[in-house]
C-alpha cells in the first residue's frame, strides 16, 4: 500500500491530541491542588515527603496507569520537590500508556492473561524502581539544573514590550484554546485509552484532537522563541499564574509527543515495515529481551505500546521481554525532562535501559 505522508500526519497529530486530552487532566489538576495546600500552608512545599521516602513514592506513582504521573512528577523535579532518585524510580516503574494495552484488551480468552502479565510487570517495576531509586540517592546523585529562568528575569519587561503580539496570543488566544479543547476532549481521551470513543461525536473529535496538537505546538514555540519563558501572567490572580504555566507544561508535552510518535511511528511503520518487527519479535527470547528493550527506550510511549501489541498478538512472546520494554520505557514524562534538563534526561533513559536489560534477563533466568 502506497504511503500516505499527509494521512500519516494527520493520524499522529490526533493521537497526541488524544493523549493530550488526558495528560491535561493530571497536569492541570496537579497545579490546582499544589496550588491549593500551598495556599492552606501559606508556604511553598520544599518537597513531597522526607527524602528517603522519593524512591518509594516515586515508584508508586510511575505504577499508575498511563503517562501522567511521569509528567508530574517531571515537573516536581524541576521544581526540585522530588530527589532524582524518586524520579528515575517513577521512570522506572512506569508502563505509559502501553498499560492500556493489557487493561482493555477485548479478546475475552486474553483478559486474565493480560491482566497477569500487567500484574507482573508491575512488580518487577515497583522492586526494581525502589532499590535503584535508593541506589541513585545513596551516592548521593544529585540533579544538575541547567535552567536559563534566572538569565530572563532581568529581560522580563523589556521582552514584555517587545512582544505584544506573542503576548496576546500565549496570554489570550492560546490559553484559552488549550484550556477548552482540553475539557472537551477529556472524556473521549479517557475512553481512548480503553479503545472506547463517543461514536456521536468522533468525526468532531478527530479534528479537534488535531487542533488541539497543532495548537500546543505553535504556543510551545512562541513561548521559547519569542515569549521567552517570563513569568506568566504575574500580573494577574495567581490561579491564572498557576493554570498559565500548567497550560505550557501541556504544550511542551503535546508538542513532544507528538515529536516522539511521529519518529517511533515511522521507524516501525514504515522504515522497517510491520512483517520484518513481527519476525524481530518471535527470533530467540534472548534477542527479543534486546530488541524489547530497545523499543521500550525510544522517548514517549510508541514503543512500549508496540511491545504490548507485540505480546498480546504474537504467541509466545516472552513475559520477560515485556518486562523489559516496561522498565526500559519513561513514557511522555521524558518529553518536559529533556526539555528543561536534558542531561538528566540522557542518564534516566541510558541507565534505564541498563537496568531494562538486568531486570529483563533475570525474569527470563527465573522462568518468566
Amino acid at each position: 500500500m502506497e504511503f500516505n505522508l499527509r494521512l500519516f500526519i494527520l493520524d499522529n497529530l490526533e493521537a497526541a491530541g488524544a493523549i493530550g486530552g488526558y495528560v491535561s487532566l493530571s497536569i492541570i489538576g496537579f497545579a490546582l491542588i499544589s496550588f491549593a495546600i500551598q495556599k492552606r500552608n501559606d508556604k511553598l512545599v520544599s518537597q513531597i515527603g522526607p527524602k528517603w521516602t522519593h524512591p518509594i513514592i516515586g515508584s508508586f506513582l510511575g505504577a499508575i496507569p498511563g503517562c501522567g504521573a511521569t509528567i508530574v512528577v517531571a515537573t516536581l523535579y524541576k521544581n526540585k520537590k522530588i530527589s532524582f532518585g524518586g524520579l528515575f524510580a517513577t521512570f522506572i516503574s512506569t508502563l505509559g500508556e502501553g498499560s492500556f494495552v493489557l487493561l482493555g484488551s477485548s479478546r475475552e480468552a486474553d483478559v486474565i492473561g493480560n491482566l497477569q502479565a500487567y500484574a507482573i510487570i508491575t512488580v518487577f517495576g515497583l522492586i526494581a524502581g525502589v532499590i535503584f531509586g535508593y541506589l541513585f540517592d545513596l551516592f548521593g546523585f544529585r540533579a544538575n539544573f541547567e535552567s536559563h529562568q534566572e538569565e530572563y528575569k532581568e529581560n522580563q519587561t523589556l521582552q514584555i514590550a517587545q512582544n505584544n503580539l506573542s503576548s496576546r496570543f500565549i496570554e489570550n488566544f492560546g490559553f484559552y484554546a488549550i484550556i477548552s479543547m482540553a475539557i472537551f476532549l477529556a472524556p473521549s481521551s479517557i475512553m481512548a485509552l480503553w479503545g472506547g470513543e463517543i461514536k456521536a461525536i468522533s468525526n468532531l473529535t478527530y479534528w479537534v484532537s488535531v487542533a488541539l496538537t497543532v495548537t500546543c505546538i505553535i504556543f510551545y514555540c512562541v513561548s521559547v522563541f519569542s515569549y521567552k519563558q517570563h513569568d506568566c501572567h504575574s500580573s494577574y490572580n495567581a490561579i491564572k499564574s498557576t493554570i498559565s504555566h500548567a497550560v505550557l507544561d501541556v504544550a511542551l508535552v503535546v508538542t513532544y509527543v507528538f515529536i516522539g510518535l511521529f519518529l517511533a511511528n515511522y521507524l516501525i511503520d514504515v522504515l522497517v515495515g510491520p512483517g520484518t518487527f513481527d519476525t524481530w519479535m518471535t527470533s530467540s527470547a534472548y534477542v527479543v529481551i534486546l530488541l524489547a528493550a530497545l523499543i521500550g527506550v525510544t522517548p514517549g510511549c510508541g514503543g512500549m505500546i508496540a511491545v504490548a501489541v507485540a505480546f498480546i498478538t504474537i504467541p509466545n512472546f516472552p513475559i520477560a521481554a515485556l518486562i523489559a520494554a516496561a522498565i526500559a520505557t519513561s513514557g511522555d514524562g521524558i518529553f518536559p525532562l529533556l526539555a528543561e534538563n536534558r542531561k538528566d534526561g540522557i542518564i534516566v533513559s541510558m541507565v534505564g535501559l541498563l537496568v531494562a536489560l538486568v531486570v529483563g534477563y533475570t525474569a527470563l533466568a527465573i522462568g518468566f
